[in-house]
């Protein structure tokens, strides 16, 4: 019993969250990050950002091992039109949760499914709404001298100490958590490299 692939799997990212979520599905993969430049393009929309990379994630690994299934994937936290990344320091990441207390942000991810010899391309971009309570000084300051927010787009982990800042989310959790396990599990069997074993 269990999740069964035709060809072998390979997550094309470094992030442990997505590698946690696949692992929760009992599915067997192989890591393999793929070191794509995360910079913006001039005008580009957080959808376009987010489906690019992870395009160009999932095709930098997938010319390697043409016969897999590639997954990449990117995700980003939006509010007010800015896009909030890593924070690279306490100060940042400090300022990162001041713009987000108490307020609504969207985060978006994109994936793509790649398996070049059988000439498969699935990408799809997915964004959840997520509400956040006021953050007061100490618990702001209580957190950036945490170890979390440091490798973490907007600078806080749905899945860790983060969530007691989060009032509400419409859309998909682990979208949050940075890899929309649904709509990965739909596109994986759309494609025909996923079946389940009863």
């Amino acid at each position: 019993m269990g999740l069964i692939l035709n060809h072998p799997l390979i997550l094309a990212s470094a992030s442990p969250r997505r590698e946690e979520l696949l692992r929760l599905l009992g599915l067997d993969f192989q890591v393999i990050p793929s070191r794509t430049d995360e910079t913006f393009f001039i005008n580009e929309k957080p959808a376009e950002h987010v489906l690019r990379l992870a395009e160009n994630k999932a095709y930098t690994i997938a010319q390697l091992y043409p016969q897999a299934w590639v997954l990449g994937a990117d995700t980003i936290v939006v509010i007010d039109g800015e896009v909030l990344g890593k924070p690279a320091d306490s100060s940042e990441a400090g300022r990162m949760l001041e713009k987000l207390s108490g307020r609504t942000h969207e985060v978006f991810t994109g994936f793509a499914l790649l398996r070049l010899s059988g000439h498969v391309a699935i990408k799809e971009e997915v964004r959840a709404a997520v509400t956040f309570r006021n953050i007061s000084e100490d618990e702001k300051m209580w957190y950036i001298r945490s170890p979390e927010p440091y490798d973490k787009a907007g600078a806080y982990a749905v899945q860790g100490l983060g969530a007691f800042f989060i009032k509400e989310i419409q859309g998909s959790y682990t979208n949050v958590m940075g890899l929309p396990l649904c709509e990965v599990v739909d596109a994986l069997k759309k494609a025909g490299a996923l079946r389940f074993d009863i």
